[in-house]
């Protein structure tokens, strides 16, 4: 058998170890010494006998004296039990201990005997068995046990007082404990073990009458004989077997059991019979130990006489050890097979040690106790009248299932009377008892969810159906109590840890049963809802099973990552359809498998009860929409049809039997159909009947009625062929067994049928033949104790367990899906917390908002915390807006103060809004990731605490100050060394402030008005608990740590921002939205920077809400000023960061150009700071040409402004200085921005020039670029490369012949400045600008456009000022008339042979010629002088002298007279006519004396540049030469 030693029992009388060599105790006793002790107690219990003059002496005839046997048997054993310790005795372990036991158990089984005397007996045999004398080692051991336990049990004595009478029996059960515990307890037989249990349960019913001290006695020895037995079930080896195979013969019960206990099972029915007619009044002889006729008490009945036992009845069932026994098991095992082999020669009988058997057997009837709706069951008349016994029973139950444990499970009997009858009554107990009845049964069940639960899915279900959650509603007639005990139960099984996953994966998720874990969760939800009354003890309770759950899927979470979500398999987009009631698990033991079998079948399952819903509002609209969505195949089939309504709930069963019941063909079929899913198999007709029509409600006409029983009794002869002779049999009687129903139980129905009516209307109908007479009678008596009745609940209520129900039960059990077993893996807790998540934060909320108590809140505050992990876990995104909606609520930051007093004390006083603020910011913190609209929750809440002047300072400024440094804010994460009330004001002190200390000073002096008075303590405890908790909420941590936010959540919080700022408008605002618009663009401005790596994500809102701002703002405001230099400020930061963005950033600053005229009147100084601190540093991260264009347009814009006219100018200098930021990007915009500095006035004289200084150097830029490009086309051996195309070089050349003449433009434009200096100055840089042309390598081509578009024009603008404007506007227009032509002279000669070589040199040069003119016979306004008449001429004899001398002015003979030279001077006539006769008197009129004249240089240009002294030296040669 594989069992315990003594010691593995837990049971040592004296506490002393044993040697494990001779299994005795580490001190061990010696041979006299347990002499002496036995010879005690012979002593003992014959002094006692000698007291009563019956045992003083007996005579027989002839006067010889004669003792009575029951002495002479004691005083043999006193001289026998010395001789055994002599050396040649083979000692007391080699003798038969029933030579020393049976003096005593002969004593105890006399009827002759007296309490007192018995008593002494049984204390004998105690000390005999405590003193360890006898063990599993003891020769003949099995007969001395059994010897004992028979003696016991049948104990006769006289009775004199009831006192010494208790003193017996609990001697009796002293003694048959120590049996049970001591050594030699492992071998007693299943008999035995039986007989005790039955004997000590006889004690415990008798007690009842007895003292309070024996009932005590008594129920507690029974406690530790089950406690004893069944703690040896796991020492035994597993029992092969299955589970149905058990079922099948009978659930462990009697008939199944070995033959040998059939007599105990018949004591413990005769015991139920004793009990019951004692119950009825009447006095059995036996009853309560009290005096018979005879005047003596039997104790107990006898056990029958019997033979003895062959040894193929006492074989137990054969096991297969999974695992090799231990050697000390083995060991045993040999031993108790040697005594048994040698008591087989003794001819003494050989028991087999106890085992399952004998533990079925006392498991049966502890269940049977149970029994409260069988009248025949053994406890009925018990529990009907006492509910302590029930008590008893299920303490029993229960010890036995706690330590027999798992080990039911090896053994298919014990489990077989779980899962059946026990559970069967369970179920009963508990709604038909009082408190701690149900209470002790929820205890069992909750065990056997422990141990047993892979074996008990549907049981565990229909107890939670069926019981807890109809108690723990209150309905249905269910006591305050019950419904406390329920809810209890029900907490303490949330309270394991996989219990709701288990509930979900195995009932949820499977089509054919309850959605036990959602009605779970709604129970939990609705009963922690105080509806019109306080919070009381059961929403507290309720709450703590669902904070349990909650916090059990947190706890997953913490264990391992959450898996990822396995795909959801879409059933409705399967291209074929697919039979839903076939679908298997290929694995329950891999959870990849599993988990998405489960969800496909919840999937199913919710299609099915929409499907349901639209039946049960049209049958033919809801089969459509269950083909539509591909649950029914597109051609309706009855095998389809039928099995929708067989697997899916909900159904209305009364349109479901009219549908059933419908005589068209396909009705029929479908009908024949479902008939066919139901097994029919081993039921009696009744039983079978009510299984069928639970499915569907009979309907009312007769012809409907006829077709579903044709279908049932068809399909019951198909499973049954051998009770009916053909089907119409059974339909006649099944249609009888309907009527019998209506007759007996329609009150309606004056005279009902009886047994003979029903029998006598059933003659025949068998194939002619009349059905056995017991048969029809047991249908009768079936029909008569229940109805037919079946709940039509169509989902309203919850249905009651009848018999039907459970048998149906049962046998589903046998194939149901294996049990789920889940682990600490958050496998489905993604679905599990959606179905639960909006009733769990709803319960949360309300007992919140309820509770005063402060550990309830904290309670609850924890529940919050964990809904919001698990919603960020999970992606529930949903989830934990509303969650942050729940609970910025009980802020009462968003709720206007309706109380008189200060906003901050209420606050501060308010342990449930502090907690709330807490808690919610949290959340923000930990969890802000997965918060989408409620950020315009939490910002509501900042907004309230920034207008209370709570927040501290760095919640915006320091964010954004701080956004360079690495972002670290964790220095700033704690309010430093401002929150002591040390540093409070005094009430003088009217500084207004904003800030957190603020709110001290507005308490010390609340008004100007009222008198000023200093706070309270109470107000300034307040005051300490709002600074701490405002410290603990760590608000600024949510803008400072938003660069770790995720995407969507990032763009929500922005949003939320711009959304609480409000649409600003043209009209203005409150100063209050003003204040809030600020700070909530602050925030936006400090999570922009934060953000800068994805600035990309924030800044098309940023921007377009700062647009907004700028371009309503009509007057200067703190909102447009934040604006406007938070958006300098994001320039600043960003662009040395965001090279990509800075385009983007450069162009949002032209917001600046559209500011109104006041607002950029007010701004301007500090906006060119800004702008000449972002040039300053970033001036190399500008390179597009749109950035520089909206520098350069802010930089020109300041010169209308004195105060920013400084800042502008050096900003522009630190550009154009040196050409150090002048690139070909911003060369351009550079100019026109130079220029404008150059034509204000506003700098003065000397501040333009220095601007014309800048352009003028500049020129430099163009040649270093031109020296650069023209390296670039050349390799390191000088080797020249070509462009590609040709436009690439010419594009580079012209690019820098656009931007020379594009200075020489902008200098063109201030040569016409109206003051002097300025105007001198600007030609004198345009002269620079022109003759550096050489170094930049421009062609000779650019010279066209140069003189048309420049110096032509400047030129004529000049004249046109001087002729139309008075001296006094334009002071020095003659002197800057003579630089101009001299500026043109030069400019002439010193380009003449890159001029002469162009196309469009006559035009040039007689454009020339004729300003020439124009500026000769200019006549200016006011004091004039003939300067220009003298210079001109002059200017123009050395250009011609030169020209002559180059060759390029010659006299030649055209025919038509067209040549330069005669054009030529046809103009110098104009200017001086006596000019040419004075430089050529001898060419004048001969054109053939050209020849004669010597040209110097002709054909070459002079190699260096031709001035004033070249033109002399000219002259000087000619008049030699004439000469």
């Amino acid at each position: 058998m594989g069992r315990s030693t003594q010691s593995q029992l837990g049971y040592s009388p004296s506490g002393e170890e044993r040697d494990e060599a001779t299994g005795r105790k580490g001190r061990t006793r010696t041979a006299g010494a347990l002499a002496c002790m036995v010879n005690a107690e012979v002593g003992a219990v014959l002094s006692v006998m000698r007291r009563n003059a019956r045992w003083a002496g007996r005579y027989i005839s002839g006067d010889e004296p004669m003792e009575h046997s029951l002495i002479r048997n004691l005083k043999t054993l006193r001289r026998k039990i010395f001789t055994w310790q002599s050396p040649s005795s083979p000692g007391w372990q080699s003798v038969n201990p029933s030579f020393y036991l049976s003096p005593f158990l002969d004593v105890i089984r006399s009827d002759e005997t007296g309490a007192p005397i018995t008593g002494v007996a049984l204390s004998a045999v105690y000390k005999i068995l405590t003193l360890d004398i006898i063990d599993v080692k003891t020769v003949s051991v099995e007969g001395a046990i059994h010897g004992i336990v028979d003696a016991v049990t049948s104990c006769r004595f006289e009775v004199t007082d009831p006192a010494s009478e208790e003193v017996v029996l609990m001697k009796i059960l002293q003694v048959l404990l120590a049996c049970m515990k001591c050594g030699a307890g492992l071998v007693l037989s299943n008999r035995d073990v039986c007989v005790v249990v039955n004997t000590c349960f006889r004690v415990v019913h008798q007690a009842g009458s007895k003292g309070e001290l024996l009932q005590r006695t008594a129920r507690h020895t029974m406690h530790e004989l089950v406690r004893t037995i069944f703690s040896h079930l796991p020492d035994l080896d597993p029992t092969p077997g299955a589970v149905n195979d058990v079922e099948a013969t009978g659930n462990g019960s009697i008939e199944a059991a070995p033959h040998f206990l059939k007599d105990v099972t018949v004591w413990f029915q005769r015991l139920s019979t004793e009990d019951s007619s004692r119950s009825q009044g009447t006095n059995p002889s036996t009853s309560n130990g009290a005096s018979g006729e005879d005047g003596y008490s039997e104790g107990f009945t006898r056990e029958p006489e019997r033979s003895e036992p062959d040894s193929q009845a006492e074989d137990t069932l054969p096991r297969k050890p999974p695992r090799p026994p231990s050697r000390e098991k083995m060991a045993l095992v040999v031993s108790n097979k040697a005594d048994q082999d040698k008591s087989h020669k003794d001819g003494s009988p050989a028991l087999e040690p106890y085992g399952v058997p004998c533990m079925v057997e006392i498991f049966h009837f502890l269940c049977s106790l149970l029994n409260i709706t069988d009248p025949t069951g053994p406890g009925h008349s018990l529990l009907a009248s006492d509910e302590e016994v029930p008590l008893f029973a299920l303490g029993l139950i229960n010890t036995a299932i706690e330590l027999g444990g798992q080990s039911f499970g090896y053994h298919p009997k014990l489990l077989a009377l779980v899962q059946d009858e026990l559970f069967r009554n369970l179920m009963q107990m508990g709604l038909s008892f009082t408190p701690p009845v149900l209470s002790m049964v929820c205890s069992i069940v909750l065990n056997l969810y422990h141990h047993l639960g892979t074996f008990l899915k549907l049981q565990i279900e229909a107890f939670f159906v069926y019981v807890v959650i109809r108690l723990a509603q209150g309905k249905y007639g269910a006591a305050y109590q019950q419904q406390e005990v329920a809810m209890e139960a029900l907490v303490d099984f949330c309270r394991q840890p996989t219990f709701m996953a288990e509930m979900y994966a195995n009932f949820d998720c499977d089509i054919i049963c309850s959605n036990a874990f959602e009605d779970i969760g709604n129970l939990l939800s609705k009963s922690a809802f105080p509806v019109n009354c306080p919070l009381s003890a059961m929403h507290v309770l309720a709450l703590e099973g669902l904070l349990a759950v909650i916090h059990s899927m947190a706890d997953r979470i913490d264990s391992l990552p959450v898996t990822p979500q396995l795909e959801m398999v879409n059933y409705t987009d399967a291209p074929d359809f697919v039979p839903f009631w076939t679908l298997k698990c290929p694995s329950y033991e891999d959870p990849s498998c599993w988990v998405e079998f489960v969800r496909q079948q919840k999937y199913i399952k919710r299609r099915l009860m929409i499907g349901a819903d639209h039946f049960n509002r049209d049958p033919k609209k809801g089969l459509e929409f269950l083909q539509g969505i591909r649950l029914l195949p597109k051609n309706l089939d009855p095998k389809s049809v039928a099995c929708f309504f067989r697997y899916t709930t909900g159904l209305d069963k009364r349109l479901l039997g009219d549908f059933l019941g419908d005589h068209d063909e396909f009705c029929v079929q479908v009908l024949q159909e479902l008939a066919k899913t139901f097994d029919f198999s081993d039921m009696s007709l009744d039983a079978a009947l009510r299984t069928f029509l639970e499915s569907f409600r009979l309907p009312g006409e007769a012809q409907k009625i006829q077709r579903v029983l044709e279908a049932f009794a068809q399909r019951y002869y198909e499973q049954s062929p051998v009770v009916f002779a053909n089907e119409d049999a059974a339909f006649t009687l099944a249609y009888s067994i309907i009527i019998l129903n209506t007759d007996l139980h329609n009150p309606q129905v004056k005279r009902k049928m009886t047994e003979e009516d029903f029998i006598r209307n059933n003659r025949g109908i068998n194939g002619k033949q009349d059905l056995p007479r017991e048969m029809l009678a047991e249908l009768y008596h079936s029909i008569a104790r229940n109805e037919i009745r079946i709940s039509y609940d169509n989902g309203a209520g919850v249905p009651e367990m009848t018999h039907s129900r459970w048998v149906d039960l049962m046998r589903r059990s046998r194939s149901s899906t294996p049990y789920i077993k889940c682990d600490s893996r958050p496998l489905l807790d993604h679905d599990m917390f959606a179905i639960i998540s909006g009733p769990t934060i709803a319960a949360i909320s309300v007992v919140f908002d309820h509770a005063e108590d402060e550990d309830v809140l904290r309670s609850c505050v924890d529940g919050f915390l964990a809904v919001a992990k698990i919603s960020a876990s999970h992606r529930l995104e949903d989830v934990l807006d509303d969650l942050v909606v729940s609970l910025c609520k009980f802020t009462t930051l968003l709720n206007p103060t309706a109380s008189a007093e200060e906003p901050v004390v209420v606050f501060g006083d308010d342990t449930k809004a502090r907690m709330a603020a807490v808690t919610v910011f949290t959340i923000a913190n930990k969890w802000g990731d997965y918060v989408r609209t409620g950020w315009r929750n939490i910002l509501d809440c900042i907004l309230r605490l920034h207008k209370l002047g709570l927040l501290p300072s760095r919640v915006a400024s320091d964010a954004t100050d701080d956004a360079d440094a690495g972002g670290d804010s964790a220095q700033g994460r704690v309010m430093s060394g401002n929150l002591s009330l040390a540093v409070i004001p005094s009430a003088g002190n009217r500084r207004r402030s904003t800030g957190l200390m603020s709110r001290f000073s507005q308490l010390l002096s609340l008004d100007v008005d009222e008198p000023r008075t200093q706070p309270t303590e109470q107000q300034l405890a307040a005051h300490q608990k709002t600074l701490r908790t405002i410290e603990a909420c760590h608000i600024d941590n949510i803008f400072s740590d938003s660069k770790f936010l995720q995407a969507e959540s990032l763009l929500q919080l922005a949003r939320a921002l711009i959304w609480a700022a409000g649409r600003p408008h043209k009209g203005g605002s409150s100063p209050e939205d003003e204040d809030t618009a600020v700070f909530c663009l602050e925030l936006l401005i400090a999570i922009t920077l934060n953000n800068r790596d994805r600035i990309m994500l924030l800044w098309q809102m940023v921007y377009e809400h700062m647009a907004g701002i700028v371009q309503t703002s009509m007057v200067p405001g703190l909102l447009v000023e934040k604006a406007v230099f938070g958006l300098l400020r994001i320039c600043q930061r960003l662009l040395p960061y965001k090279e990509d963005l800075a385009e983007e950033l450069l162009r949002s600053l032209q917001l600046l150009l559209k500011l109104d005229a006041r607002v950029a009147e007010a701004f301007c100084e500090r906006i060119t700071q800004e702008m000449m601190q972002l040039v300053k540093a970033n001036a190399g991260h500008i390179k597009s040409p749109m950035g520089w264009r909206t520098v350069s347009s802010l930089l020109a814009s300041t010169v209308r402004h004195p105060e920013a006219f400084g800042p502008g100018f050096e900003t522009l200098s630190f550009i154009m200085s040196d050409g150090a930021h002048l690139t070909p990007a911003n060369y351009v915009l550079c100019l026109d921005a130079a220029r404008a500095f150059a034509e204000a006035r506003v700098g003065g004289v000397e501040r333009s020039i220095r601007a014309l200084d800048l352009l003028a150097e500049s020129v430099n830029c163009l040649i270093q670029w031109a020296a650069t490009c023209s390296d670039s086309t050349k390799g390191a051996g000088g080797e020249v490369f070509k462009p590609e195309t040709k436009d690439d070089a010419i594009v580079d050349t012209q690019a820098l012949g656009e931007m020379w003449l594009r200075l020489a433009q902008v200098l063109r434009r201030v040569c016409g400045e109206q003051r002097e200096d300025v105007r001198n100055h600007a030609i004198l840089s345009l002269q620079r600008c022109l003759l550096s042309v050489e170094n930049i390598h421009l062609p000779p081509t650019i010279w066209h456009p140069c003189f048309e578009q420049v110096i032509f024009v400047m030129l004529d603008d000049l004249l046109d000022v001087a002729l139309r404007h008075p001296p006094k506007e334009y002071r020095g227009m003659e002197g800057t008339l003579l630089h101009a032509m001299k500026f043109l002279s030069k400019i002439f000669l010193q380009y003449l042979s890159q001029l002469s070589q162009l196309p469009s040199f006559r035009p040039t040069w007689f454009n020339i010629l004729s300003r020439m003119e124009m500026y000769m016979n200019a006549r200016l306004k006011g004091k004039g002088s003939d300067k220009l008449q003298e210079v001109i001429p002059e200017l123009l004899k050395n250009m011609l002298l030169i020209m002559h001398n180059k060759g390029v002015l010659v006299q030649r003979s055209t025919l038509s007279g067209d040549s330069l030279w005669e054009l030529t001077w046809h103009h110098v006539e104009a200017i001086a006519p006596a000019l040419q006769s004075e430089l050529f008197p001898e060419q004048e009129g001969d054109p053939e004396a050209e020849s004669s004249i010597p040209l110097l240089g002709r054909g070459d240009a002079p190699a260096t540049p031709v001035g004033e002294q070249d033109a002399e030296k000219v002259k000087e040669q000619i008049l030699a030469e004439k000469q």
